[in-house]
């Protein structure tokens, strides 16, 4: 049972030296701002180096989670380090420390890494060492016979063995366990003010709501009902903010104050500006309906959402601050250091791109870039929609890679023809008969002409189109299919763009311009 309560107590020693060092370095970063904190600067620093496919895999199997993985899989680390340094120092107090420290080493190169301040995880490294020599000390205190027994060590004891503490066989003594107590009341008490004080000091939910937004120069007419067909099962054709899709790489969402908040935009222009949010709200506002999806969503994924958005003209400001000859990019700078480039052709061809404010008749929501974002109609949204959006550079391909463009995805961004059934579901069971086929086709910018589905690759047949809104959102469709045959049954779809280009049969993956190829459902036919 010795080695059992060795191991136990040094579990107990590295696990309250570790929470009292996290939540004292979260208590920091209340003051020094979110994104510092330890694990979150961690976290983001391996976003940054995590290779493209791994990025990919993950978002097409954790979807919206994977930074829920990303986080458990950084606190299962943290854990096991925090066990094994607690061990140590029952041996060598040193070597534990060691560990602490080299967590503090690596926050810091983290937090160096992504432009924050390295104070929290210094401090967070500090904490740990000093709580764990602490219980460790009080778990086997110096006393005169321990004295002795040093100066009479054989002359082959180094000076860090005679120091060791000796490995509990018994119980634990009383004073470290008040003194483990006390380190689970500071961690508490810590983690509790560090959470208090970061939403007292970056909560921006009152300033959001507190915006009256303008009217918008010239309303859009609400989306007919046409649009979408009375299928069950069928997307809304709107999507509400709360379900829109959310693809990105912040592990904290950037609190950003509309009454701080400046745009800048600069580079390759004749006169440079500079506007609050204010400024932004008092220019001319347009109203956009828009879908938006993400360059890794595969084959019928659901990485597409359509809204309504609210904002001022993003060509209208670049022409007021005059593009100089040779630029080919606007690159958008986010208040976490994002940055998304949009090709300045096509953003200045006459389609409604967008410093968008609001979406769905509010404010954007904190997750969807609140107070400021752009919205760019057919590009996807690694080459067009920039969050929490504080800077606007022109320049050219050559001076400069945006974020994703420096991981190898294609700079241009276009968004592909993709449609999707969504009725019936994956595996359904369905009564032989006439059966409701239904979904959802894609090609912003351009728009649908044609959607045809057909069943074990048969011909194809013509759906019937839902009324088409714009070129830039999706349009529903839905047709009867006769299935006569009992059996498993495949159905395909493809839709066609209004240049009259079919979407491509042969599948490729998202990376690096966007997947390809027909979307389709196995059912059942009783």
């Amino acid at each position: 049972m010795g080695k059992v309560r060795t191991l136990a107590v040094g579990a107990a020693t590295g696990l309250g030296s570790a929470a009292a060092a996290l939540a004292v370095g979260d208590l920091t970063a209340a003051f020094t701002g979110p994104s510092s904190a330890p694990v979150v600067a961690v976290g983001s620093a391996a976003i940054d180096l995590t290779p493209t496919w791994l990025k990919d895999f993950a978002v097409q199997h954790f979807g919206t989670h994977d930074k829920t993985v990303l986080l458990a899989g950084i606190y299962a680390t943290m854990l096991v380090l925090a066990l094994l340094s607690g061990v140590l120092a029952l041996r060598r107090r040193w070597a534990g420390a060691v560990l602490f420290a080299l967590f503090a080493g690596v926050g810091a190169r983290a937090a160096v890494s992504r432009q924050v301040s390295i104070v929290p995880s210094l401090v967070a490294g500090a904490v740990g060492i000093a709580v764990l020599l602490l219980l460790v000390r009080r778990l086997a205190p110096r006393t005169a016979a321990d004295t002795a027994r040093n100066d009479t060590a054989p002359a082959d004891t180094t000076p860090a063995d005679a120091a060791a503490p000796r490995p509990p066989t018994g119980m634990p003594r009383r004073g470290f366990l008040v003194a483990l107590a006390g380190t689970a009341v500071l961690a508490a008490v810590a983690e509790t003010a560090a959470r208090a004080l970061t939403a007292a000091r970056y909560n921006v939910s009152a300033a959001r709501a507190a915006i009256r937004l303008p009217a918008p120069a010239k309303p859009l007419p609400p989306v007919p009902a046409s649009a979408h067909p009375a299928v069950p099962g069928l997307s809304s054709f709107s999507t509400p903010s709360a379900d829109f899709y959310r693809v990105d790489t912040d592990l904290t969402l950037p609190q950003v104050s509309p009454h701080g908040w400046t745009l800048r935009v600069h580079g390759m222009v004749d006169h440079p500006m500079e506007l609050s949010f204010d400024d932004l709200l008092h220019r001319p506002l347009t109203e956009l309906d828009h879908t938006l999806s993400c360059v890794s969503n595969q084959i019928g994924g659901p990485y597409v959402s359509t809204t309504r958005w609210l904002g001022a003209s993003l060509p209208a400001l670049l022409r007021e601050a005059g593009v100089r000859p040779g630029a080919q990019q606007v690159v958008g700078r986010s208040t976490d250091g994002m940055t998304i480039g949009s090709p300045l052709d096509l953003v200045l061809d006459g389609r409604t791109a967008l410093l968008a404010v609001a979406m769905d008749g509010r404010p954007l929501p904190v997750a969807h870039g609140f107070p400021c974002r752009s919205v760019v109609p057919g590009l996807y949204g690694y080459a067009s929609a920039t969050k929490w959006l504080v800077d606007l550079e022109v320049t050219s391909f050559a001076a400069y890679d945006p974020y994703w463009v420096q991981r190898g995805w294609d700079r241009t961004g276009t968004v592909r023809t993709a449609s999707r059934i969504e009725v019936p579901a994956p595996l359904a069971q369905l009564p032989a008969g006439t059966v409701t086929v239904a979904g959802t086709a894609w090609a912003t910018h351009r728009g649908i002409s044609a959607v045809e589905i057909r069943a074990d690759g048969g011909p194809w047949q013509q759906a019937r189109l839902a009324t088409a809104v714009s070129p830039d959102v999706w349009r529903q469709w839905s047709c009867e299919w006769h299935a006569t045959t009992s059996g498993l049954h495949t159905l395909e779809v493809r839709a066609t763009d209004s240049t009259g280009a079919v979407q491509p049969q042969a599948r490729t993956p998202p990376f690096p311009s966007g997947a390809t190829g027909w979307h389709s459902v196995v059912v059942t036919v009783d």
